[in-house]
């Protein structure tokens, strides 16, 4: 993605979301989140090459993540997991890559601002 796109992406994202903290939906008050250290942190970590806010690339856009699993902090683990060591079979025959370079604090950061999302 170029860097007029990544700008426009991170406009759009934050017109669409108030500015400042959002809680993880398992609770945990650890992972308070900034939408712009997010979108930074979802750059640095890879996470652009494979998904987007609200269109299908090779991965589920993230409002729909967000939407299917609003309501259940239950699979905040499960989805932690299929973020690092990859997986699939969620949203169709692609397969997620592993992410074991990303450390697990940031996947963390990154799954409660995803599933705050709206």
């Amino acid at each position: 993605m170029s860097k007029r796109s990544a700008a426009i992406l991170l406009a759009l994202t934050m017109a669409c979301m108030p500015r400042g903290a959002h809680t993880a939906p398992d609770g945990d008050p650890e992972a308070v989140t900034d939408m712009e250290a997010m979108v930074e942190l979802a750059w640095r970590s890879g996470c652009f090459n494979c998904h987007d806010l609200d269109t299908t690339l090779r991965g589920p856009p993230w409002r729909a993540v967000a939407e299917r699993y609003r309501g259940q902090p239950e699979v905040f683990d499960a989805l932690l997991k299929k973020i690092i060591e990859g997986g699939g079979g969620a949203w169709g025959d692609e397969v997620m890559s592993p992410n074991r370079r990303v450390p697990e604090e940031d996947v963390r950061s990154l799954l409660a601002w995803l599933l705050a999302l709206e």
